[in-house]
């Protein structure tokens, strides 16, 4: 790959992190992220497994080290463990991680393949570990499934990582219990806050819980100790004894995290989103079609300055979501 300058925003940030959507659909519904009944991108619309590496691989050469995988769920994607074969050709060279978040109903099926392409960890949601609160919140969801793929994952030798989305009345008294299993496992886990993105079935304030008031309540139940080593990313981070696993705080309307943002979000339609709160983006799929490589480093340094500098998330009873894109389309 002919190596080109390093992306820098107009805020001086170098962008390092691409996450990268194959898809936009997923096998749950989760009741935050999307509506009972969602319209899907026609495939039609969708870039080619092979132009997603050719954009990817134009990122890698402009200085992106890290890549993450995403959807929706990105195992519902046919050949997707083929990209990541590809894209894992570069690690070593140029790219320093290549990594996916999942919802894991699939991953008893891929984790073998996923650590042959190179990938060494993986992030998997999981809100809860009760079957019925679990069959709620996703509408359909069988926990059992998602078990069965964290299990595989771990016997394949891949590092996992939880991510639990805090809702208040659902999954509020399970948050200790996760952070114990999580230790006893050697897991790290994340919490996130709800975001407000796209219309759902429900108002989001009803399940809105500050993670301010979570942390409170774990620092009384568990030894936390600050853990300054950050990666750029919204999360901040405790080591917690006697595990020595990380908790990490995922808090985009109790505490904003934008200033060290080294990430951008490319959604399998080709639009290039510069943040996950606002509707700036830049068409790489037409750059890559009409123009090839040289059109595409030309549209990578427009996108460089419009980056914002934050996002803007508020939550408020009956108020419109942030941008009314899902998360499942931005790649969460």
């Amino acid at each position: 790959m002919a190596s080109a300058p390093a992306l820098i925003d107009r805020h001086g940030r170098r962008i390092s992190y691409l996450r990268l959507s194959v898809t936009d659909r997923c096998d749950l519904r989760c009741r935050y992220c999307m509506a009972e009944r969602m319209t899907f991108l026609p495939r039609d619309r969708l870039l080619s497994l092979e132009e997603i590496a050719i954009i990817a691989e134009r990122f890698i050469a402009r200085g992106i080290t890290k890549v993450r995988l995403t959807g929706g769920e990105p195992l519902v994607r046919r050949d997707v463990t083929e990209l990541a074969h590809r894209l894992g050709r570069h690690l070593g060279c140029g790219l320093d991680e290549l990594t996916m978040t999942t919802n894991a109903t699939r991953l008893a099926d891929h984790a073998d393949a996923l650590v042959a392409a190179g990938m060494r960890r993986i992030n998997v949601s999981l809100d809860s570990r009760d079957p019925q609160t679990f069959r709620h919140i996703t509408r359909h969801g069988d926990v059992e499934r998602v078990l069965a793929g964290i299990a595989a994952a771990r016997a394949a030798g891949l590092a996992i990582k939880i991510n639990m989305v805090a809702l208040k009345g659902l999954n509020e008294h399970e948050i200790a219990p996760m952070l114990d299993y999580c230790g006893r496992e050697g897991f790290d886990l994340t919490l996130i806050e709800t975001m407000p993105m796209g219309a759902i079935d429900e108002d989001r304030t009803d399940r809105f819980l500050p993670l301010t008031r979570v942390f409170d309540d774990l620092s009384r139940r568990f030894a936390l100790t600050r853990d300054a080593r950050g990666t750029g990313g919204p999360a901040r981070y405790w080591r917690v004894a006697p595990w020595g696993i990380r908790l990490g705080l995922i808090s985009p309307l109790t505490a904003n995290f934008c200033d060290g943002c080294n990430r951008v979000r490319l959604t399998t339609e080709g639009m290039l989103y510069l943040c996950l709160g606002h509707d700036e983006s830049v068409d790489l799929k037409a750059a890559l079609r009409g123009g090839g490589v040289g059109a595409l480093d030309a549209a990578l340094d427009a996108a460089m300055t419009i980056k914002p500098r934050a996002h803007d998330f508020r939550i408020a009873a009956g108020a419109a979501p942030a941008v009314a894109r899902h998360m499942s389309v931005t790649g969460g």
